[in-house]
């Protein structure tokens, strides 16, 4: 897609800090700077989103997440990772190309990724018949 910021970045039109790269995957820093390491792993192939992806990008695209989150705890000194995905508007997904963010976790790091605030009340046995495959 000619106006995708992340083609331009994977086709090197646009500069970035690479992490990772192989055939289908190319994983690099966001420049947003809100947390050390925060990475966005993404097809190299053009897709909106997790909805539209086809099964061999999104499994290397898995891989590539498991992959670096590995690397980040096992080689770089992180204690743990939160993987995010925002798919389709409504969820605030803000660039439409399917991207997978690793956020690098230390103990004790001042970070809160848990957004919901409070419990709603709802009847899960209802929500199961609306939801369950």
């Amino acid at each position: 897609m000619n106006d995708c910021i992340f083609c331009k970045i994977i086709k090197g039109e646009i500069p970035s800090y690479k992490i990772y790269e192989n055939d289908k995957v190319y994983a690099f820093l966001d420049i947003a700077c809100d947390a050390v390491g925060h990475t966005l792993v993404v097809p190299k192939k053009h897709c909106v989103n997790l909805l539209d992806c086809d099964k061999e990008y999104l499994d290397a695209v898995a891989e590539a997440v498991q992959l670096i989150s590995r690397h980040y705890v096992d080689n770089c000194g992180f204690d743990g990772v939160n993987i995010f995905n925002a798919s389709g508007k409504s969820a605030e997904q803000s660039v439409f190309h399917l991207h997978f963010h690793i956020i690098p976790r230390k103990e004790n790091d001042g970070l809160s990724m848990w957004p919901l605030d409070g419990k709603q009340e709802m009847e899960l046995a209802e929500i199961r018949k609306k939801l369950a495959l």
